[in-house]
């Protein structure tokens, strides 16, 4: 290839999808400075901020996911119907080399129109159970890659090539802060316990019950608690807690930690098996088909973490838990190792060698 691409990249919804899509642009810009992006996604979730904040050009596309309840379902495939005509005439308009999916509903229509259209289409899926959309894709797409070695068996085996989150590519680069600089001591062992950017209510609820039962322990704990319910925590004094609202450092602070408690979110997953950080998985139970607990099993059944499920989440399992990681260096180091091989940290270089490969094979398009 020369030093530019011409790339169309949707994905939508959550942080979940929309970071491994930014991390696939920086790879491609990288080695090809003169790409052209166009992005699609919905007219009024985080990606409608978040991608024109990063100056890519962007097109937002009316959609809904779909809804158990009819008339909302109906609606939804209005809109889908809708949204066709207008990718369509996007896509034609661009004229891509390629047409990339990372996850979210928006994607269905944007990778179903592209391969009508004749252009080649390249999918990534970031849990270990495929979405609705990545599952309706498979035979819209020239190359699937999947985030968890798992996932391979949900695909087609001639088109799936495991290559880890993007995202995780970035974490390893991430330089280790020191842990003065967050009020920690530096001798001493440190649990991050973070629910999520948003923070978590149940598990707010049932920290502040737990907090003061880690005053007499020997390693500090380093509480996240989300915008959303820092007001609860912000007058509780114990000399090795250290309670924030939110890190905007986080991958930088992963490096400094020695065990997380945390959601399974397929970014989480990417983080901390990017650096093989153990890990006691607390998987939302509100999530769509309940994938957050399919992503915790993948780690626990390779002994890479510990399940805690929310209903189970209180002193006495998450301190037993605690200490089980902490005090059994074995199994600590069994887990660290595990973890790193569910990982792969280039990559978003081996995203941008199936991409540089489906475009080298780019035949023509046939556009209709």
């Amino acid at each position: 290839m020369g030093d530019e691409m011409r790339v169309i990249i949707s994905a939508g919804g959550t942080g979940g999808h929309i970071y491994p899509a930014l991390s696939i642009i920086n790879k491609i810009k990288e080695h090809e400075p003169k790409s052209e992006f166009l992005y699609i996604g919905t007219t009024d979730r985080m990606e409608s901020k978040i991608i024109p904040e990063e100056k890519i050009p962007y097109v937002g596309i009316e959609m809904k996911g779909l809804s158990k309840n009819p008339i909302k379902s109906l609606k939804s495939f209005r809109l889908l119907l809708k949204s066709i005509s207008k990718i369509k005439e996007e896509i034609k308009k661009f004229n891509p080399d390629i047409v990339i999916g990372v996850g979210g509903y928006i994607t269905f229509p944007v990778i179903y129109t592209a391969k009508k259209l004749g252009y080649k289409t390249f999918i990534h899926e970031q849990n270990l159970i495929p979405g609705k959309s990545n599952k309706m894709l498979v035979k819209y797409t020239d190359k699937i890659a999947v985030s968890l070695p798992g996932s391979l068996k949900y695909f087609p085996k001639e088109k799936t090539t495991f290559t880890g989150n993007p995202r995780s590519s970035e974490v390893v680069k991430a330089k280790p802060i020191k842990k003065e600089e967050l009020g920690l001591s530096s001798n001493k062992k440190l649990v991050l316990i973070v629910m999520g950017s948003l923070g978590s209510m149940t598990i707010s609820l049932e920290l502040e019950k737990i907090i003061m039962n880690f005053k007499d322990k020997e390693y500090e704990v380093l509480v996240v608690t989300g915008n959303n319910y820092y007001e609860e925590f912000k007058n509780i004094k114990l000399k090795n807690v250290k309670i924030v609202p939110f890190l905007n450092n986080m991958l930088n602070v992963l490096q400094i930690c020695d065990l997380i408690v945390t959601r399974a979110g397929a970014s989480t997953i990417s983080e901390i098996t990017a650096i093989g950080l153990p890990c006691i998985l607390v998987p939302s139970p509100y999530v769509a088909n309940n994938h957050q607990f399919y992503n915790a099993m993948e780690l626990v059944n390779n002994k890479a973490g510990l399940l805690l499920e929310e209903k189970d989440f209180n002193a006495q399992n998450l301190l037993a838990k605690i200490d089980l990681v902490l005090n059994d260096k074995k199994m600590y180091d069994e887990m660290h190792f595990n973890s790193l091989k569910l990982s792969n940290p280039s990559s978003s270089e081996q995203i941008y060698q199936l991409i540089l490969e489906l475009v080298g094979k780019n035949d023509g398009k046939d556009n209709q």
